[in-house]
């Protein structure tokens, strides 16, 4: 990438608090280099002067890219061919001031974030979730990503922890979207859930190396967890929430809704049972998830609808229970399988040597694991 084009959206993205309307529209008329350019120089009109005219003297881009190298992050900018620009597109389609979509972001992780985004799914809710909400979180999260779907959360105490959890027990894809820098932990609890998250997947942030948690942010932040995913699903939220937040601007995205009913006497449910009153989906699990995000949930799901039929058409019963009891991304003994499955060991081995010769598990050091080949179908 062009290094000012670098350095000009490192500067950018530290001078306006986003959403920052009036700058994204000068850097799309006259390109990242030239609008910084004016901003440093105090050259603009208003409303970008708003925008800018306090941080506009902090010139540091330099010493930003610099500290987010330490931290084993990197900037992505619109310019880059890891920019989710499919996804995004939706900000563009609102029309909308305060859904602006952010001038870089400061991701940190080994993942792609335009690979990721391509089939996400945000869950989200309270941070004094219930033992209830937690467990349904968790059992959403493991099942979105073990059907290779990106598990898209902000890391908060509560549904957010849950959901990111659950994506890593089964070693799937997760991203947490932060109300702070890259290089800080938030919240301080939740320090080695970032830690693995970062290890498999993104931690992401629109605010530069150093920044500090503000409230604002963090609903400022939520248009971007909605934005990055297919749709959004609520576990858990009080009558007012951020997961809320979440929710409405998902809707004024264009994007799905899905809530999770709990007990009517649950103070944590009343929000979700309210958006299921305006117009939500309401869902009980992953699949349900999955079928509302078509069609991206037809392709993870394996939906009946396709014509060409399914690689497990025909199997018997002992081998499509085995063949469903083996994560997307993790091979398993067949020890594990039989409890998972339900099928007894014997019959377990007989049907991984029928789905061996169908092509769609393999045998890798003493364990089983689906091929990669019918994963990419």
């Amino acid at each position: 990438m062009n290094e000012q084009v670098l350095l000009a959206r490192a500067y950018l993205s530290r001078v306006a608090e986003p959403p920052a309307p009036g700058l994204v529209e000068l850097v799309a008329q006259v390109g990242p280099v030239e609008a910084a350019a004016r901003v440093l120089d105090g050259r603009v009109e208003e409303p970008v002067a708003a925008e800018t005219g306090v941080r506009r003297a902090v010139h540091r881009p330099g010493a930003d890219l610099e500290a987010a190298a330490a931290a084993g992050a990197r900037l992505v900018t619109p310019e880059h061919p890891e920019w989710p620009a499919e996804a995004f597109a939706a900000f563009d389609a609102a029309g909308i001031a305060q859904l602006a979509p952010p001038l870089a972001l400061w991701v940190r992780g080994p993942g792609r974030l335009d690979e990721l985004c391509g089939h996400a799914v945000a869950v989200v809710g309270a941070r004094a979730a219930t033992s209830y909400g937690a467990h349904v979180a968790a059992e959403l999260g493991s099942g979105l990503a073990d059907r290779g779907c990106t598990v898209v959360s902000g890391a908060a105490i509560g549904i957010d922890g849950a959901a990111h959890r659950g994506a890593l027990g089964v070693e799937g894809p997760t991203v947490a979207v932060l109300a702070c820098g890259v290089d800080r932990f938030y919240p301080a609890s939740h320090e080695l859930l970032l830690e693995r998250i970062a290890a498999s997947g993104l931690v992401v942030s629109e605010y530069p190396p150093g920044g500090v948690p503000a409230r604002h942010r963090f609903l400022v932040r939520n248009r971007l967890i909605a934005g990055l995913a297919a749709g959004t699903v609520v576990v858990e939220a009080g009558p007012r929430s951020g997961a809320q937040r979440t929710a409405s601007d998902a809707l004024s995205l264009g994007l799905p809704v899905m809530a999770v009913p709990g007990p009517v006497t649950s103070a944590m449910s009343v929000g979700c049972h309210r958006l299921v009153r305006d117009g939500a989906l309401l869902v009980t699990c992953s699949d349900e998830v999955l079928e509302a995000v078509a069609p991206i949930g037809e392709h993870l799901a394996g939906a009946p609808a396709l014509e060409a039929g399914r690689p497990t058409d025909g199997l018997d019963a002992p081998a499509a229970l085995v063949h469903d009891a083996l994560p997307a991304r993790a091979a398993r003994d067949t020890r594990w399988l039989a409890l998972e499955s339900g099928v007894p060991i014997g019959a377990v081995r007989a049907a991984l040597t029928a789905l061996e010769r169908r092509g769609l598990v393999e045998h890798c050091e003493g364990r089983w694991r689906r091929r990669v080949a019918e994963e990419e179908r």
